[in-house]
């Protein structure tokens, strides 16, 4: 029988964890609802009658604006993703591990970044 058992974070820390990456998936969430919304707004500020050369500085800082928007809500989507995948492994007694040392993360780094997959040390590395 082999045991080659790797090092672990304790049910107690996985829990303080996991209650840590629900609190930042609900802000998340909020931060994506307010971006969705920045983004469905029609942009309309009342300057229908100022100069024209205004007006069309005003759309084209609207359009990236709006390109902005879109780009901060995909990176917001895809840290919720990031933080889903985080409480799957906190389930699976595999969070904190990383993936290329198979060493425990720091905790501080964790707090930092819940998300975390790889120690500083792989980090580094890359």
């Amino acid at each position: 029988m082999e045991t080659d058992v790797k090092e672990r974070y304790s049910d107690k820390d996985l829990a303080e964890f996991k209650a840590l990456i629900e609190a930042k998936i609900e802000k998340a969430y909020q931060d994506l609802e307010l971006l969705k919304s920045a983004y469905k707004n029609d942009g309309n500020n009342g300057t229908d009658d100022t100069s024209p050369t205004f007006k069309a500085f005003e759309e084209g800082s609207e359009t990236m604006s709006r390109e902005a928007n879109t780009q901060l809500a995909l990176r917001q989507e895809k840290f919720i993703r990031d933080l889903k995948n985080a409480l799957v492994r906190i389930e699976n007694k595999t969070y904190g591990i990383c993936r290329v040392t198979g060493k425990l993360i720091n905790k501080e780094r964790l707090k930092l970044v819940p998300h975390a997959t790889l120690s500083i040390e792989a980090k580094n590395m890359q």
